[in-house]
């Protein structure tokens, strides 16, 4: 038993602030929708001039501006840089299958220059 009370005795926290500094949380519901609206509309942001709104999990660009590409330059470029991506890809394996042949037709050739000193070494020693 401790002579001058209670050895562990920890001071009490004092209440914590309100995290949110927004009065929004205090309004009911139906000033809530008269300050907000229930309909919210589609995400619009723009960007270098070019308007764009977000429609079906895609990002498209609004009709009338002036300066953007259309739907159909989109979709021929689109045509386009798959084309020149299987291309690129058509001359990658090309690339790779000359290679090996090329390290294939040398080790051949070193083969046969091996092969071919060795017979003049043994003719050598014939003579």
């Amino acid at each position: 038993m401790p002579l001058f009370g209670n050895t562990f005795s920890p001071k009490k926290t004092p209440p914590r602030k309100s995290a949110s500094l927004s009065s929004l949380h205090n309004l009911d519901r139906s000033t809530r929708e008269v300050e907000l609206g229930l309909d919210y509309g589609t995400p619009t942001m723009n960007l270098a001039g070019q308007s764009l709104k977000f429609e079906n999990g895609q990002w498209i660009a609004e009709a009338g501006i002036s300066g953007g590409v259309d739907r159909r330059e989109a979709q021929r470029l689109r045509r386009r840089n798959q084309q020149l991506e299987e291309e690129n890809n058509l001359l990658r394996l090309k690339v790779d299958i000359l290679l090996d042949m090329l390290s294939e037709t040398t080790a051949e050739s070193h083969l046969m220059e091996k092969e071919l000193e060795e017979l003049k070494s043994v003719s050598r020693r014939r003579k």
